[in-house]
């Protein structure tokens, strides 16, 4: 069985942000499955998506202080800067981090360590919505 929706995240400020309990609540609207895997793709170029420490919110901070020193902007050599200083720098850190997660799913249930949650990473200062696919499959 394959079964697939979309979610629509509020926007969001720059940084990392938990979203395991806005896809948990998607995957409670799809059928439910015993074993199974849940792709989540998000449909932008200037955010991305990972699996990591839910519990400490300083992880995510450091994440964002981090990627923001190893990814700076207005760098002489950037050319594609029509939409602003973040704008090739949040690309550049949408492709390190890549645009889909999958979990696995056990009993209808996301199937992730207890200190695991999946970060919308949010790489423009002034970004709109997200949007996201969620494909499930299994049985």
């Amino acid at each position: 069985m394959y079964k697939q929706t979309e979610i629509t995240l509020t926007p969001k400020s720059r940084g990392f942000h938990l979203i395991t309990q806005d896809i948990d609540k998607a995957l409670q609207q799809l059928p439910p499955v015993e074993c199974g895997i849940l792709h989540v793709f998000i449909k932008h170029t200037s955010a991305s998506l990972t699996i990591n420490e839910n519990a400490d919110p300083t992880v995510r901070a450091d994440f964002e202080s981090h990627f923001n020193h190893m990814v700076p902007e207005n760098q002489p050599y950037y050319q594609h800067t029509l939409e602003g200083p973040d704008d090739m720098p949040a690309h550049i850190k949408s492709s390190l981090l890549g645009s889909s997660v999958t979990i696995p799913v056990t009993n209808g249930q996301l199937s992730m360590g207890t200190w695991q949650g999946v970060y919308c990473c949010e790489h423009r200062d002034h970004a709109g919505s997200r949007t996201l696919v969620l494909t499930l499959q299994g049985e």
